[in-house]
């Protein structure tokens, strides 16, 4: 019998063991020893039930995602048909168990569905992930799953694509059991007492049912609805509800057929290869040379953090989310105080949603540990500063540390923008600093920034990454320059759309322009959100626009001096009320139109195309720049830390993957006619001028260094 596929003879149940690490993935060659055991088990007389379940960790997780990848490029024919072993499975004269640990997800849960009978240990999860992928399910699963738990649980699945846990597959039809113990051995116990049934359920030959709808068209309007709304812009969650029509209204055999023509149209998509660039991207973007798994780690159990306003008790909690001990520290007891008070109260919101119990809450308040000193600090794996951008206070804060620190530990900045080096020159011990940049809230926010300073060695570093997987975040690498990756490219999008506004458009008209293109935020509402205060310190102490021969923005500024922060004083570049929502503000509108009155800015009016243009071409050529610098190792790093970190749409697989897909050559070529109209802050980049010279792409950029 195949490596693949082990079997184990339990008093007259063959147990069949899928036996490809890590995730036991459907990929060449696991289908057919699936096949050939059934098939064994079935000739063999002394068998009376056959119990299918994943050796490791997990059943089964899914197909092979590097073929789907290959199917969506048109380089290979993709993952291998399952069509004639899932109607082998249905069709064996003995039971098929299907016995479920771990995950059972996409095409894992798909082969599951064609079994007799599902039974699970209590803590698996099943799902149809296929729409983060850009796909429906395509080995028959839009057919089955209605077929077991009706239409709208079908939808609800296939559209969120979220697994849902054993005891609520249970109460939906999805399995037929729970099992607790050895699941081989309570499989093949549940194996034997099906054997005496006359007949096995086949679940192609059920009806389609509905649950809650009083009609199959409610259904469907309703999940359309559901799709359009959780999934904003995306082909394949409709696509799903198509599927899932087709299983309602068509014979089996032709359902499936249907089933396969909506799955080809969506492979070949710009969205699903985006998707694909997007899920592969994450996972290069903790590689880096000279880090391997020879390189020390060190302890990460003990963090003290220094400043408890809006990111430190927001680290702190992503901290103690993931089990580990904190020590956060303020200068004075009403600043701690009020950092707790925000902590608390973020909790009590996640009580409130019934994403925590206040049991839960109650223990990670317990290991928040809050101090106005350094005591306790010496014992610190890694101690995060996050007071406010100002590099005097961080660099005075950072002496401090070093004569406090054990040696060894990790000392992080959370700066957003300012040099790390001058930080670590500061202790004596530049091998131990790096920045950690979180994302704000940094308890929500999955991207960190780890920056590495001139001294940082590579066990830093790699505790650093080790560090961001332990919160449950994506680390991605980068340099140390003004605003690293994700804010110095920030900057040229924030300041061309306020260029944009200069020259005629609103700040409604520029933000509505971004979120249709697919932007979770306009730009002028992340200002907003962070507080235009924020930014405007960064500026100043920055000196962005010392040189006179640069174009200044001229509004933000104003808006500061007014007051006006933002959502937290109730008005920015607009007016909010106690919905937060904004609102345009004629107060703003004319104070814009008086400042480009007076610079005698002439007026314009703008399509979204332009807007579109203006601000993400700006975004895609700094891009390029830092790639040239060195200051990001790939460009699909730089993908998943706008995909992370500012809400870029992950169906447009990030700014450079987007660019490949308008092509570079046309956008050289508008950055070229912004240059001659807008002055030097539009210099193609070097990078960019030559590939698209060459008719090359970013992607091609990060295959030629990664070999």
């Amino acid at each position: 019998m195949s490596e693949l596929v082990e079997i184990q003879e339990l008093d007259g149940a063959a147990v069949l063991r899928i036996s490809n690490p890590p995730v036991n993935a459907l990929s060449a060659g696991v289908p057919e020893a699936i096949a050939s055991a059934i098939a064994s088990a079935e000739a063999n007389a002394a068998v009376r039930a056959i119990v299918l379940m994943g050796a490791g960790r997990t059943f089964i997780a899914g197909a092979d995602i590097k073929q789907l990848e290959e199917m969506a490029w048109g380089r290979g024919p993709g993952p291998p048909s399952l069509h004639e072993l899932l109607q082998q499975i249905e069709a064996c004269a003995k039971p098929v168990i299907m016995a479920i640990h771990g995950t059972a997800l996409g095409g894992g849960l798909e082969l599951a569905m064609a079994g007799h009978y599902r039974v699970a240990t209590s803590d698996a999860q099943l799902g149809q992930p296929e729409v983060n992928l850009g796909i429906i399910p395509g080995a028959e699963g839009t057919q089955r799953l209605p077929r077991l738990v009706g239409v709208e649980k079908a939808i609800e699945m296939c559209v969120s694509g979220k697994p849902i846990k054993a005891p609520d597959a249970l109460a939906a039809g999805l399995i037929n059991a729970v099992l607790d113990g050895d699941l081989a051995v309570s499989a093949a116990a549940y194996a034997r007492s099906v054997v005496g049934r006359a007949a096995h359920p086949k679940i192609s030959e059920r009806r389609v049912a509905l649950r809650q709808a009083a009609t199959l068209a409610e259904a469907l309007s309703q999940g359309r609805e559901l799709a359009r709304k959780s999934k904003r812009n995306l082909i394949a969650p409709l696509k799903a509800v198509d599927a899932i029509e087709a299983a309602a209204t068509l014979p089996f055999e032709e359902g499936c057929r249907r089933e396969r023509q909506l799955f080809q149209e969506c492979v070949v998509s710009d969205q699903c290869r985006a998707l694909i660039h997007a899920f592969f991207a994450e996972r290069g973007a903790g590689k880096m040379p000279g880090i391997g798994r020879d390189t020390s780690v060190g302890p990460i159990e003990r963090v003290a953090v220094v400043g408890a306003g809006t990111m430190g008790g927001g680290i702190a909690m992503a901290c103690v989310n993931a089990g580990l001990s904190v020590r956060l520290r303020d200068n004075d007891q009403p600043a701690l105080d009020a950092g707790l008070a925000a902590i608390r109260k973020n909790y009590a919101a996640s009580v409130q949603r019934g994403r925590l119990t206040a049991e839960d809450v109650a223990q990670r308040m317990q290991m928040i540990h809050p101090q106005i000193d350094y005591s306790g600090f010496e014992s610190a794996d890694v101690i995060i500063e996050a007071v406010f951008e100002n590099a005097a206070l961080k660099t005075k804060i950072f002496s401090e540390l070093s004569s406090v620190a054990k040696p060894g530990a990790i000392l992080a900045s959370n700066t957003s923008t300012l040099n790390i080096d001058e930080f670590a020159a500061a202790t004596g011990h530049p091998e131990n600093v790096l920045g950690l940049h979180f994302f704000s809230p940094a308890n929500v926010m999955r991207l960190l920034e780890i920056v590495p300073g001139k001294g940082s060695s590579n066990s830093t570093l790699a505790t650093g990454l080790a560090f961001a997987k332990r919160l449950s975040k994506v680390g991605v690498v980068v340099g140390n320059c003004r605003g690293f990756v994700g804010n110095r490219m920030m900057f040229p999008y924030m300041y061309e759309a306020q260029f944009l506004v200069e020259e005629g458009a609103t700040p409604e008209q520029v933000d509505s322009a971004l979120t249709s293109f697919g932007m979770a935020m306009g730009i002028f509402e992340v200002d907003d959100m962070a507080g235009l205060d924020i930014a405007w310190r960064v500026r100043q102490e920055l000196g962005q626009f010392a040189d006179p021969r640069l174009r200044r923005p001229l509004v933000a500024d104003r808006l500061c001096e007014m007051g006006r922060y933002g959502q937290k004083t109730g008005n920015g570049w607009y007016a909010y009320s106690d919905d937060r929502k904004p609102k345009p503000d004629p107060e703003v509108l004319a104070l814009i139109r008086e400042q480009a009155r007076r610079a005698e800015i002439p007026q314009r009016q703008f399509s979204q195309e332009q807007i579109v243009e203006r601000a993400l071409y700006g975004l895609i050529n700094e891009g390029a720049r830092i790639l040239e610098e060195g200051i990001a190792l790939r460009a699909a790093d730089i993908d998943i830390i706008y995909l992370n970190g500012y809400g870029f749409p992950a169906w447009r697989g990030g700014p450079m993957f987007y660019a490949d897909t308008v092509g570079l050559p046309k956008i050289y070529e508008r950055i070229r006619e912004f240059h001659r109209e807008h002055g030097e802050r539009w210099r193609p980049a070097d990078l960019l001028r030559n590939l698209a010279e060459t008719s090359t792409t970013f992607r091609d950029y990060d295959a030629g260094r990664t070999g």
